[in-house]
């Protein structure tokens, strides 16, 4: 019959005969754990009994040791046995009861048996023995998954969020981990709970972190493309390691031990991007001659876009790194001054703006080295900008980070830089349109009508001498012929829509007041004969409003 509840040894007696019926219950108890038949209070009594028999030096007691030792080895592999049996990873409600004094018994048996203090509760042992094998092999497919799942076509562009399988592995992972905990929570008292499941877990848990050591080798040679990788695995172990510690208390620090070599890389790959952003740029062999832009363009304007997504972790790095040391250490130097102590999205603002910064210097000085003139020059820049700025406004997250009104200045710095670059290209024609001021010979009264008068043309040539308006011819002509060659090249340069309404606009708005001024003081040089005077002030409005 099993020992139960009822079974009662007085303590107060101290006499070899009560020793040794201790060592009879002894005996009893482990011969019921060697069958699984063990009652709630077993191991209470075991532990009694063990005490007792530990506490002599007997004779006697000598064959009960020798026989406990035989059928507590017969129990813990019955005990194995029956883990084995087991489904897995649920366990039977009543299979859950039973286990639990079968555990305690052979805790007591390991805890104050003849042996005790030779490495830790055996019980605890066999279960993590048992069940670790399952949840290291049943994860195994989905850890192969996660780095198949990792290699892509270099043009695939940047990773996107969820095509890796490391989501649906630590999962999966995090599901038998609870799964594991409740029974566990079951079985097991005190802090043999803690201990059952990390060394239940122990095993799942080096695979896991063997896969992310892996996929962070990739991503480090893929960083340009592969960084968002890194950022997403962050923000799903470091989710999960905070779920898991609220509900069991346990393996947060083997979460973050495991996440190390990623965050490590994560927060390299910052200042790696700003760089191999300026590298890409230098390394542009060719520009497009007609001023076009380039793909590097969009393809940092996605990365930024696709960085937005991981906000989360990103705040947990960028503050660790601190505002602004995320560049090298010769852009630092000419940084814009930063906020002190931002927050983590003022951060995240920052770093976008350094890339952005990063990618329009670059750029401008590759096209002011490769392109030969200035409007090519003005263009190349302005396309760029648009682009960017197009890429801004089309994305809600990335307009919101640089919506700032500083934000806006630093970005239309390139904008204003650009169009400043295409007007220098116009110079020359408008200093055609530019005179010193005519007098007449005899009485040296200005030929300027008063503000607001009516200007004579005809009165202004009268008074000019024969040199003055030979000047005055050579203007008209020398301006025609520079008028149209940039006419014509502006129209062959390549421009986006928003760039050439607003190049145009800008050429308008310098052009067609100097050209206005000029004509109506001059015009009456050749008397409209057109041999001088190609353009009257509607005709050239009209060529100025078609270069949009």
């Amino acid at each position: 019959m099993p020992l139960g509840p009822s079974t009662v040894i007085p303590n107060r007696f101290k006499s070899p005969t009560i020793t040794l019926i201790r060592s009879t219950t002894l005996l009893t108890v482990c011969a019921n754990l060697s069958t699984q038949r063990v009652g709630r209070k077993a191991s209470s009594v075991l532990e009694k009994a063990l005490i007792d028999l530990n506490s002599t030096n007997l004779r006697s007691n000598q064959k009960a040791i020798s026989d406990f030792n035989a059928l507590l080895s017969t129990g813990t592999a019955r005990l194995q046995d029956l883990l084995r049996k087991l489904p897995f990873p649920s366990i039977p409600e009543e299979t859950v009861t039973e286990l639990g004094p079968i555990c305690a018994a052979i805790n007591s048996a390991a805890i104050h048996g003849p042996q005790h203090g030779d490495g830790g509760n055996p019980a605890l042992k066999i279960y993590a023995a048992v069940r670790a094998p399952y949840i290291t092999s049943s994860l195994q497919n989905l850890a192969i998954a996660s780095l198949n799942t990792v290699k892509r076509r270099a043009d695939d562009g940047p990773y996107r969020q969820g095509t890796n399988g490391i989501g649906i592995y630590s999962n999966a992972l995090e599901n038998f981990i609870y799964a594991e905990h409740d029974i566990i929570s079951r079985i097991f008292t005190g802090d043999q709970r803690g201990l059952a499941l990390q060394a239940t877990c122990q095993s799942a848990l080096a695979e896991y972190s063997k896969t992310l050591r892996e996929l962070n080798q990739y991503i480090k040679a893929n960083l340009m493309t592969d960084c968002f990788l890194a950022f997403e695995i962050i923000e799903i172990v470091t989710a999960m390691s905070y779920r898991v510690d609220s509900k069991t208390g346990e393996l947060k620090s083997m979460f973050i031990e495991a996440l190390r070599p990623i965050r490590d890389t994560a927060k390299s790959s910052l200042s790696e991007l700003l760089e191999e952003t300026k590298r890409k740029a230098a390394s542009i062999q060719v520009l497009p001659p007609d001023g076009g832009s380039v793909p590097l363009v969009n393809e940092v304007m996605s990365s930024l876009v696709t960085l937005t997504a991981y906000s989360g972790p990103l705040a947990s790095i960028l503050t660790s790194l601190g505002d602004g040391n995320w560049r090298s250490t010769s852009n630092a130097s000419g940084a814009a001054p930063l906020d002190v102590s931002p927050d983590s999205s003022t951060l995240l603002s920052h770093f976008i703006l350094d890339m952005i910064e990063a990618l329009m210097i670059a750029l401008e000085s590759r096209g002011r080295a490769f392109h030969r003139t200035k409007a090519v020059q003005g263009v190349f820049l302005s396309n760029v900008f648009c682009n960017v700025d197009r890429a801004i406004r089309s994305n809600v997250e990335l307009a919101r980070y640089l919506g700032s009104p500083d934000s806006i200045a630093r970005i239309d710095t390139f904008r204003k830089r650009a169009t400043s670059t295409y007007l220098d290209s116009w110079k020359e024609t408008s200093q055609y349109l530019l005179d010193v001021q005519y007098t007449s010979r005899g009485a040296g009264a200005s030929t300027r009508p008063t503000s607001g008068g009516i200007v004579d043309s005809s009165a202004i040539v009268k008074s000019l001498s024969s040199k003055d308006k030979d000047a005055i011819k050579d203007k008209f002509k020398a301006f025609n012929t520079s008028f149209d060659d940039l006419v014509s090249r502006h129209k062959a340069l390549y421009m986006e829509r928003e760039v050439r309404g607003v190049l145009s606009r800008e050429v308008q708005t310098v052009l067609e007041p100097l050209y206005a001024r000029f004509w109506d003081r001059y015009h009456e040089i050749d008397k409209g004969r057109g041999k001088y005077v190609k353009y009257d002030k509607g005709s050239l409005s009209a060529q100025l409003a078609a270069l949009g």
